[in-house]
């Protein structure tokens, strides 16, 4: 079943109506349960008080679950921190790592920023006090912050996804919202990611619609390009190598469609996408499948297939340099922001608040 079809309305047979009208009731249950929760941290935590470090924590989050293009700010946020001569570590709970050391995400921003520590731990504050006490950190950047809010932070930044800009309208599981609109009143800094792929217009209405419910919020739009091809060995390539050529992609993110227009507009033709769960484990089973979708596109293309192109997040997983006999390259994706002066500003307003 296509999930996001249902969520955005566009399904509309008997069956996802129905469905649409159970979640949405269980929309409802989930929402009393995150405004209970907000209330009693607005109140200061209860048994849970929120603690505060010796250092600046800047947390980087997003009120929609799904890909709303997080690392790659968070690797542009570190670059900024480490370029003014600040030791940086970064700290996230671990989503789907299982028993590996690491999940995609810090397997991701690994080959990114090799000089930059990663902590993980369901427990965002013991993680904070590692990095702190243990590898003498001086800014603490939390990754997928916003909800986790037991740990204090100095900056609050909000992701904005401007192809999926409010979440369908709906708390999950009818939407994709993990908190009203309205939490955006926490938030210090709103990062629209994507703005590219809409209209000045739409971007206006997204602006205007966050504004409304923050007045103070930093506003900034950032576009993700692009930036070159990479492998499983960390070997390089111009994006230009794929022009013209006929590729086949897969991918495990929360926004596919997003990642296949980005290689159609690197210019690129996608003979086929597989997409996959988010987090998608790349086992046994998996590995097999994607050879085998790779052999048959092989053997029934009426052009030659070039190469395979999956995301970084992606590739950090797989491990391999090859599917179905073809090279296997990610899409690094960077960040650009046309004017980022207002955010660097912030930036050493808050590592360096006497400065």
């Amino acid at each position: 079943m296509d999930y996001h079809r249902l969520m955005n309305g566009t399904r509309r047979d008997p069956l996802a109506y129905l469905l649409r009208g159970v979640l949405r009731s269980a929309s409802g249950v989930y929402g009393v349960g995150v405004r209970l929760r907000n209330r009693r941290y607005d109140r200061g935590g209860g048994r849970d008080p929120i603690t505060r470090l010796e250092v600046p924590v800047i947390s980087v989050g997003n009120l929609t679950t799904g890909g709303t293009g997080k690392t790659p700010l968070v690797a542009y946020l570190a670059r900024l921190l480490r370029e003014q001569g600040l030791r940086v570590a970064l700290v996230s709970r671990g989503y789907g790592r299982g028993e590996a050391a690491l999940n995609d995400e810090a397997l991701e921003l690994e080959q990114r920023l090799p000089d930059v520590p990663h902590v993980q731990d369901p427990d965002r504050v013991a993680a904070a006090t590692v990095a702190v006490e243990e590898l003498d950190t001086q800014v603490v950047l939390m990754d997928d912050g916003f909800q986790h809010r037991r740990l204090y932070r100095d900056l609050d930044i909000v992701v904005i996804d401007a192809t999926c800009p409010f979440g369908y309208g709906y708390l999950l599981p009818r939407g994709m919202l993990r908190e009203p609109l309205s939490s955006i009143a926490r938030a210090d800094v709103a990062v629209l990611s994507r703005s590219n792929l809409v209209t000045a217009a739409e971007r206006e209405r997204i602006r205007d619609a966050y504004l409304g419910r923050n007045p103070e919020l930093l506003w900034v739009e950032a576009e993700h390009r692009p930036g070159r091809l990479v492998d499983d060995r960390g070997r390089s390539e111009p994006l230009e190598a794929i022009r013209g050529k006929r590729v086949l992609a897969f991918c495990g993110i929360g926004n596919p469609a997003a990642f296949s227009q980005t290689i159609a507009d690197c210019g690129a033709d996608v003979a086929d996408l597989k997409t996959l769960a988010d987090h998608a484990r790349y086992d046994a089973p998996a590995m097999q499948s994607l050879q085998e979708w790779a052999r048959q596109h092989q053997n029934a293309a009426g052009q030659r297939i070039d190469r395979v192109l999956c995301t970084q997040k992606d590739l950090v997983k797989v491990r391999a340099g090859q599917i179905g006999g073809l090279p296997l390259q990610a899409v690094q994706i960077e960040l650009h922001i046309a004017d980022a002066e207002p955010l660097v500003q912030r930036l050493e307003q808050t590592v360096n608040p006497t400065g």
